[in-house]
């Protein structure tokens, strides 16, 4: 009886064992595939990282003016994109912010 239960619990740390390298294979397998996108997301955050930090630095105190201003953004359409590259935000006129549903009102289902 002994060598009953000995034998079992040896295969099941050899099972576990097998489970963990199986693991490991799955995941030195994920990492060889993912290599070239995660070399390719490096360089360009090489490429991108100094216009980035010059748009922040150039854009970012008109932003938070921005964000300083505006008490509620609700009341504002999303932004739009024109064709000659202008941005604009449109506020929602009084007859399209009664329209829409009171958010107090609504019910979580």
């Amino acid at each position: 009886m002994t060598t009953l239960v000995s034998a079992q619990d040896d295969e099941q740390e050899q099972g576990l064992s097998l489970m963990e390298r199986g693991a490991q294979m799955l995941m030195e397998g994920l990492m060889r595939e993912m290599e070239p996108a995660m070399d390719g997301l490096q360089d360009m955050a090489e490429e991108f990282g100094p216009a980035l930090r010059e748009f922040t630095s150039q854009m970012g105190p008109a932003l938070r003016n921005l964000l300083e201003e505006v008490e509620d953004w609700s009341v504002y359409h999303p932004p739009e994109l024109l064709e000659n590259g202008d941005i604009i935000i449109r506020r929602k006129t009084p007859q399209e912010l009664e329209s829409e549903p009171d958010a107090d009102n609504q019910i979580d289902i």
